[in-house]
């Protein structure tokens, strides 16, 4: 098995690989996450305006406060549902998905899918 570091060299030529494809057609909005063993982190991005316009991740004060962990995948389905929930109200309707280098399987696929629940399409 390849030790850590070439592990993580992978997986940054793979998010160079995977945002270059996202960012050809910068009309759409970008779903960015971001997974660490303990916390999942998404975003959807205007590459445009250079600007955030929703956020959520495991951190939050509303997650902490049901005292879940958050390095699993029931936690990764909650930050995608709220997410989706904040990014409807804001009138998003479409994104692409940019998984950051990561496998899409696990708890990155949980995400997505309960994103799409809420209505968004990738």
């Amino acid at each position: 098995m390849a030790d850590s570091s070439a592990r993580r060299r992978l997986r940054l030529k793979r998010k160079i690989r995977v945002k270059n494809r996202v960012q050809r057609d910068k009309t759409k909005l970008r779903l960015s996450v971001f997974k660490s063993l303990s916390h999942i982190y998404a975003q959807v991005i205007d590459d445009t305006n250079n600007k955030t316009l929703a956020s959520e991740s495991t951190l939050s004060k509303e997650f902490k406060s049901m005292n879940k962990n958050g390095g699993n995948i029931d936690a990764a389905k909650w930050v995608g549902s709220s997410l989706g929930k904040k990014a409807v109200e804001k009138g998003i309707k479409e994104v692409y998905c940019d998984r950051g280098g990561f496998i899409y399987h696990g708890r990155i696929k949980a995400l997505a899918d309960s994103v799409r629940e809420t209505g968004i399409k990738f």
